[in-house]
């Protein structure tokens, strides 16, 4: 069955208000952030203040006026700030990374419980390909925001606005130059970068998204692939997807290009317009000839600080487009919600009509799975019977009618306490990388070994665990891969019995099984659901015969 359904639609957010979402969460981290702030200004006052020691260690060899006693003291000066400084970058980076980690290991934390939230409506019909690359590359791209940007725009706006001072003291005129190149360099060139960039990094992250939902489609497909000897056309289809990919990445590297270059250039007319400057005030006798030296290579030193924002530019393109997505995931609106708590008597469906956009799964259907009784729903393929299952489970809300549990509606029945009443047997059993009971007691913690052999017997799958080398300890591979799909359907069944609820939801729980674990299967649901109630979609007419009541389902109503 069609379970396709999209993301809220989101109006996009401005620059302002994600940041605005990020910092809130630094909060916590506010005293270690301050910290590196303070390293961090430390750090670059002392890479500046090599240069411009070295201008009074030349001015004081030439016998000219400086503010430090001798060129010897100069230099040694210079030593010490060069060994203050790698200790203090060390001591800010390390801060920084602290608080990021931290901050995306909360930020996972929250994105989880996002998905918690939007239940399986969600995660049933999004790209997985999608959501592995929101919940890895995504959250890591964030790592740029906190590390590398919240901490040096302060250390730029504070070490600007001490240069700016300290050029001042010498002449008000240059020091508004080197005003105006920290603005063009720390502000104009980011937001010129990042006006042009914006779509190249969307696109980018939408690229990369897109190419790891086809790698991951291809993997799980490989043997299907081998079998019809598609390779060739497989192969293709990646070698495209990473063509784009390598497009979308090229002309983010040409902008950072471009952004670089146009940032020295900036760099550069400004260390010359503060040397004009101040070579003309020198000759009308406003400043001293070391005012010429000292205030040039104050430009030329202090422009660390800016120029790590500009460089910031490219990567904050990405960072915004990534914190789209996840601040997209977050705010995102569950399709059901929470109600009260309601015992298990029984199940219907009351004029119900369920669609996937514009398409029109059940139309109008009603029916009445009994306390105690096992019912059956047969019909075609695509004729909604496992999309009205996975209503039972809530998994979405009927758009027009209602179903029932316990005599209440299903919409105002905590959803926790619902699937704790309720056993989901898919035709389609998904395994964890774990051993085989472990996969089986995912149905219940608090479950014994002994219960988990237990409900391996009843699915008939106790006397194949027990001959493998390993029995219950053998590890079942990524996706169980090293089981057959019947193998798998047999765990999903197990995982049902486990459970014990005393509503049992099965969606074709024997197509993958032969005739004789079928008639096996079909016993064990007969015999240890006498006390259950049980709803069995399936289209064998074999399966069928176990059930009290049938109902046929076509293009979406009981027939």
């Amino acid at each position: 069955e069609r379970g396709v359904t999209t993301m809220n639609k989101t109006t996009k957010r401005s620059k302002a208000a994600i940041v605005a979402s990020l910092i809130t969460l630094v909060r916590p981290m506010l005293p270690i952030m301050f910290c590196a702030i303070l390293m961090g200004v430390a750090g670059d006052f002392c890479a500046t203040f090599i240069t411009i020691f070295g201008g009074f260690a030349i001015l004081g060899a030439a016998g000219l006026p400086t503010p430090v006693a001798t060129a010897g003291t100069a230099f040694a000066c210079m030593l010490v700030f060069a060994l203050l400084r790698g200790v203090l970058r060390y001591a800010e980076q390390a801060s920084n990374h602290f608080i990021a980690f931290k901050l995306l290991a909360l930020i996972r934390d929250k994105v989880f419980g996002a998905l918690r939230r939007l239940t399986p409506a969600k995660l049933e019909g999004r790209d997985r390909g999608d959501l592995i690359s929101l919940i890895t590359a995504d959250i890591e791209q964030l790592e740029v925001f906190y590390a590398h940007t919240i901490s040096p725009v302060c250390i730029a706006v504070l070490c600007s606005a001490g240069m700016v001072g300290f050029v001042a003291w010498y002449h008000p005129l240059p020091a508004l130059v080197l005003l105006a190149g920290y603005l063009a360099v720390g502000v104009g060139i980011p937001v010129w970068a990042e006006r042009k960039g914006e779509a190249a990094g969307r696109e980018y992250r939408a690229a990369l998204a897109d190419t790891n939902s086809y790698v991951l489609e291809s993997l799980r497909g490989l043997r299907e692939t081998i079998q019809y000897n598609d390779t060739a056309a497989r192969a293709a289809g990646i070698a495209a997807h990473s063509e784009t990919l390598g497009e979308k990445q090229t002309a983010m590297k040409c902008r950072e290009g471009l952004t670089t270059a146009v940032t020295n250039t900036v760099i550069l007319l400004t260390a010359l317009t503060v040397l004009g400057t101040t070579l003309v005030l020198c000759r009308n006798g406003a400043v001293g000839g070391e005012a010429v030296l000292i205030c040039t290579l104050s430009a030329l030193g202090s422009f660390g600080p800016v120029v790590a924002l500009a460089n910031l530019a490219a990567n904050l393109v990405q960072v915004f487009a990534s914190a789209d997505r996840v601040l997209d995931l977050l705010e995102e609106t569950p399709e059901v919600t929470n109600g009260g708590n309601t015992a298990f008597t029984g199940a219907a469906a009351d004029h119900v009509t369920f669609a996937y956009g514009q398409e029109t799964i059940l139309n109008d259907l009603s029916l009445t799975v009994p306390k105690g009784q096992i019912v059956g729903i047969t019909g075609k393929s695509g004729s909604g019977k496992s999309t009205l299952l996975r209503l039972f489970m809530r998994f979405w809300d009927a758009g027009s009618g209602k179903i029932t549990f316990g005599g209440a509606d299903i919409r105002s029945v905590n959803t926790a306490a619902l699937r704790s009443q309720e056993s989901f047997v898919t035709q389609d059993t998904e395994l964890f990388a774990d051993t085989i009971e472990n996969n089986v007691r995912i149905a219940n913690r608090n479950a014994t070994h002994e219960q988990g052999v237990e409900a391996c017997q009843k699915a008939s799958l106790h006397d194949f665990i027990t001959s493998l080398p390993q029995g219950y300890g053998t590890q079942v591979g990524e996706l169980g891969g090293a089981l057959s799909g019947g193998e798998r359907q047999r765990i999903g069944v197990a995982r049902a019995f486990l459970h014990d609820a005393p509503f049992v939801l099965m969606d074709e729980p024997t197509s993958n099984l032969d005739s004789l674990n079928e008639g096996v299967i079909l016993k064990a649901v007969k015999e240890e659901c006498r006390d259950k109630t049980v709803l069995l979609v399936s289209h064998r007419a074999s399966t069928m015969a176990v059930a009290n009541t049938v109902y046929s389902v076509e293009s979406g109503r009981v027939s």
